[in-house]
């Protein structure tokens, strides 16, 4: 989660401005905390509390404004009664990643990611993203086998995994979609050597550049371990002290090392 947390951060300063070389500062000066992080720790909350994602994600949602949300996230989130709205928007994956560490069955894994989409992201599409990313950190923790997360997610979900970051990095471009997504940013961490190369790639594809390294930071963290000291004392720094004491209640239940 903490790993997710920080590819956020990265990410933030490229996601209107996207490169597409991995030789950037690691954190960038202006770089910050967007709503990737809000939901994620929403999520996180949930799992923490009552299960109930969409109280959460509105309570945490609605405190933080100016995080960077969609237009139809926006209404969603002060809506008197939300309804999902069929999107199949990266938002779905962005913010899952602590299910894929708080469940201990693949099931249970799936099951969890599901709800967290469907309350906004009930397109088929959207689901799809955020269970591919959970079951993605939930193997990368337990069996911490790239051969096994690329066979399994393929298999279940349909993506093409069969690619590296050095062929999709000159065509890739901007997009919100969890299909245009979720399976870059899974390569982007498949195709790494440490956490911190994974982030990297995932910016280095020049897209949506908070969220890719978001998704691909969490699997990054699941499988490498404890992101590195600087890395938490960023996160720790940029984050609320309201958002950072969820972050590390989380982190504590749920034995993620920090």
């Amino acid at each position: 989660m903490i790993g997710a947390i920080a590819g956020d951060i990265i990410g933030s300063v490229y996601e209107h401005f996207p490169i597409k070389t991995k030789e950037f500062p690691l954190f960038h000066p202006e770089c910050c905390f967007t709503d990737d992080s809000v939901l994620t720790i929403a999520i996180a909350k949930a799992i923490l509390e009552d299960g109930d994602y969409l109280k959460a994600m509105r309570e945490i949602g609605r405190r933080y404004p100016n995080a960077g949300y969609g237009g139809t996230f926006i209404h969603w989130l002060h809506s008197a009664n939300p309804e999902p709205y069929n999107s199949w928007g990266n938002g779905a994956a962005m913010r899952v990643s602590p299910v894929g560490f708080a469940f201990d069955t693949v099931d249970k894994v799936l099951r969890e990611a599901g709800r967290t989409a469907e309350i906004s992201h009930n397109h088929p599409e959207g689901v799809k993203g955020a269970q591919a990313t959970a079951l993605s950190i939930y193997l990368a923790r337990t069996a911490r086998d790239k051969a096994l997360i690329r066979k399994e997610v393929v298999r279940r979900f349909g993506y093409d995994l069969h690619r590296t970051v050095e062929e999709i990095r000159p065509s890739y471009k901007f997009d919100i979609s969890c299909q245009g997504t979720v399976p870059e940013a899974i390569i982007a961490f498949l195709d790494s050597d440490s956490y911190e190369d994974a982030v990297r790639n995932a910016v280095s594809l020049g897209g949506d550049s908070d969220t890719l390294a978001c998704i691909t930071g969490g699997i990054a963290e699941a499988y490498y371990g404890p992101v590195a000291p600087h890395i938490l004392k960023k996160v720790k720094e940029s984050l609320t002290e309201e958002l950072w004491q969820i972050t590390e209640q989380f982190c504590d239940k749920y034995e993620i090392v920090t």
